[in-house]
């Protein structure tokens, strides 16, 4: 099954049968949310007496907990045959199903890079009052090898958060109001339709524009939604017919954000410029000293671009380092070179100049 012809489609299918007939290494990221085998016990009651609407689809309901390993083991199989070698795969589950996909996907080979908290700010109650109101759901992130070289957009995920490191803890409220899809008697159309604003933040954080997004559980379609709105492709797996008609519905109305609007922040990659290269330029002298700020520690420019003092020698960094008794250092930022004219000039300055002389503005 060729990939660009399934391209933004929704596929009426088993999720297992599909993947093992799409290409191998054909797919960017995938998200996954498999059923959570939660089926209620019994009937559960409001205090008013009304019921609550678990999930008692037949699509959640596993004879027994292996039978769950099973099915869990041969989608996932399928699943890491699908994703290429640099790419990810995000599992979501409550505390029915993750530790047991956490386990499997483990035992598959893959590498997992963080495990992040859904904490639902509107949470349904506890209306039994037996235990804790369950208030979250897990996400685990994962990749093929632990030597892939997948996406992670953190300058754009620390803007997404005001300029803060983004937490593995997400606050988002469920899926209610007018996103939430309803059938024709006016009832859910789908128990466990995911936030938009859930996929966004996976979305965003995890791919590119143009990458493809595989979701084996389409369900109503938030994964595809999403992906039409920031510009990546998505492929759709879902057995239920009226799901998938909600979906395409649903997914017909997205209208795509502009290409000036897709643009999103990333750390510049700056070229490197090696120590050597202020010697070689002649900025700096084999035998010049070089001090930190306050004066007190010093070393000897040597020809090869090293430096040496009177407790270590090596680069601009080890001697740093060893000069203040650190882990690390950034030798750049730490030493100084005293000018006839112009004083003491941190050595960071000579390297933006040679910066700028080999590459121009960036």
């Amino acid at each position: 099954m060729k990939t660009e012809t399934i391209l933004n489609t929704i596929i009426n299918d088993d999720s297992i049968a599909v993947m093992k007939q799409m290409e191998p290494n054909s797919v960017d990221v995938i998200f996954a949310d498999p059923p959570y085998n939660m089926q209620l016990g019994d009937t559960l009651l409001r205090p008013d007496n009304t019921v609550v609407n678990g999930v008692t689809e037949e699509w959640d309901s596993f004879e027994s907990l292996s039978a769950y390993d099973e099915y869990t083991k041969e989608w996932l199989t399928a699943a890491r045959r699908v994703l290429k070698e640099d790419g990810s795969i995000w599992v979501i589950g409550s505390y029915h199903n993750i530790f047991r996909v956490g386990y499997i996907l483990q035992n598959l080979g893959f590498w997992i890079l963080n495990d992040v908290i859904w904490n639902k700010s509107n949470p349904m109650p506890n209306f039994k009052g037996t235990r804790f109101t369950n208030a979250h759901e897990t996400l685990i992130w994962a990749v093929k090898s632990p030597k892939a070289k997948y996406t992670f957009n953190y300058e754009a995920m620390k803007a997404l958060n005001d300029d803060t490191q983004m937490r593995s803890t997400w606050d988002i409220p469920l899926c209610t109001g007018k996103e939430r899809l309803k059938n024709d008697k006016g009832e859910k159309l789908h128990p466990t339709q995911k936030p938009e604003a859930l996929l966004y933040r996976v979305l965003m954080a995890s791919t590119k524009p143009g990458d493809i997004v595989l979701d084996p559980f389409f369900g109503t379609g938030t994964t595809g939604a999403v992906a039409k709105k920031i510009g990546r492709n998505y492929i759709g797996i879902e057995k239920d017919a009226n799901y998938i008609t909600g979906a395409r519905q649903r997914i017909a109305a997205v209208e795509p954000v502009s290409d000036c609007a897709m643009e999103y922040t990333t750390k510049k990659k700056i070229q490197r410029i090696p120590f050597g290269s202020i010697i070689e330029r002649g900025i700096l002298h084999p035998g010049d000293i070089l001090t930190d700020a306050s004066g007190k520690n010093s070393a000897v420019i040597r020809s090869d671009g090293s430096i040496k003092s009177s407790i270590a020698e090596g680069s601009i960094h080890q001697v740093g380092a060893a000069a203040q008794n650190a882990a690390a250092c950034n030798g750049w930022e730490y030493w100084f070179y005293k000018d006839k004219k112009k004083g003491m000039i941190c050595i960071d300055e000579y390297r933006q100049q040679v910066r700028l002389e080999m590459y121009g503005a960036e």
